[in-house]
């Protein structure tokens, strides 16, 4: 991946999708625009519509470290000429041309995701971050030590069956993974043989398990 231009603090670490964001979020009013340094960037304004906290770069920073009454933390704004420390305007005009912007830098060619797709890709990561928690606390996926192939790639595809009618459960029903299996866990059909005839004996169903079940268009068990 390429590095953001953006005159922000220091970036973000890569997220699992290959997207980042190169800069933390600024104020800003402009509309994304093709970046440089990456196969494929953009610039987005971070803040919504009708914001008014804007960061504006100051000259008054740098001021002791140009006059030489301290050691300068930083030359972002500061540069030696002749041995002499001064302000960096060229620096400070940019960093005021660019504030209120915010970088994506990506790994995906422009030919297959141009700017507008980067930055919407970026704002649903949140999905695939829960996923990775619904792996670890509600499927309870544990590191297994499997030395062949065909274990290792057996295991990932029950992980990934199991994410996958997860996701789909919660998304039909609107509750969370853990409280639909909290809610079915107890609930059993038996069938019970009394001299050859067989009876079913049917759960008692409570009010949000017959929610999740038709929510799931599954009948309800015939009593």
């Amino acid at each position: 991946m390429g590095r953001s231009s953006t005159p922000s603090p220091p970036e973000e670490a890569p997220t699992p999708s290959g997207t980042r964001a190169a800069r933390p979020s600024l104020s800003g009013t402009r509309s994304p625009i093709p970046a440089r340094g990456g196969p494929s960037g953009s610039t987005h304004p971070s803040a919504s519509p009708g914001t008014t906290t804007h960061w504006t770069p100051r000259r008054t920073g740098p001021g002791p470290s140009v006059a030489g009454d301290k050691r300068p933390k930083s030359t972002r704004f500061v540069t030696t000429r002749k041995g002499d420390q001064v302000l960096d305007e060229a620096s400070l005009a940019r960093a005021r041309r660019l504030a209120g912007l915010k970088g994506y830098v990506t790994n995906m060619p422009t030919r297959l995701m141009d700017a507008a797709e980067v930055v919407s890709s970026y704002h649903e990561l949140w999905h695939v971050e829960q996923s990775f928690r619904m792996s670890k606390h509600d499927l309870r996926a544990r590191p297994v030590f499997h030395h062949t192939r065909d274990a290792i790639e057996a295991h990932l595809t029950m992980v990934m069956a199991a994410l996958a009618v997860a996701r789909y459960l919660q998304e039909a029903t609107g509750m969370s993974i853990a409280r639909i299996v909290r809610e079915l866990r107890g609930l059993q059909e038996v069938v019970i043989n009394i001299n050859g005839h067989h009876i079913n004996a049917a759960p008692q169903l409570t009010p949000k398990a017959e929610q999740i079940l038709t929510a799931l268009s599954t009948p309800p068990p015939a009593h």
